[in-house]
């Protein structure tokens, strides 16, 4: 059930994040839909498990969620030059390198894009937390 839970926030924040806004108007437009979506007791358990996730492969995490499209640049290469030299040349070896090319680019911008979405998720989850820490607070000194 958690891991349902958590792949709904992450396919959620990936649809808030095809929207051009800033991060500060993404993280409020899903404060609502993730208050709906999972209880607020849950909600710590699940950003504990996306951290530990996001933690286990941190070079290769840090390097994807900044620099997705700089590493994946080198394989759309690879599978256009490819598909130049295999149709320029006539050299129907040429085209092996096309799919692997374009399929690795496709991969590395696809796992970037779900490391950028994870990230929100615990963005999101965190100001949630600050929230009702600010509202405890706030209540507990009246």
């Amino acid at each position: 059930m958690d891991k349902d839970k958590t792949e709904q926030l992450i396919m959620m924040a990936q649809d808030e994040m095809t929207e051009y806004s800033t991060d500060a108007r993404k993280v409020e437009k899903l404060r609502r839909k993730f208050s709906f979506a999972v209880p607020y007791p849950q909600q710590k358990a699940i950003r504990d498990a996306i951290a530990a996730d996001l933690k286990k492969n941190f070079f290769w995490t840090k390097m994807l969620g900044e620099n997705r499209q700089m590493l994946a640049l080198p394989f759309w290469g690879i599978g256009g030059l490819a598909l130049l030299l295999g149709i320029s040349f006539k050299q129907p070896l040429d085209f092996i390198a096309v799919p692997f090319g374009f399929y690795m680019a496709f991969q590395i911008q696809k796992w970037g894009w779900n490391v950028e979405a994870k990230k929100l998720v615990i963005q999101t989850l965190d100001d949630i937390q600050a929230g009702v820490e600010a509202v405890k607070a706030e209540s507990t000194s009246k």
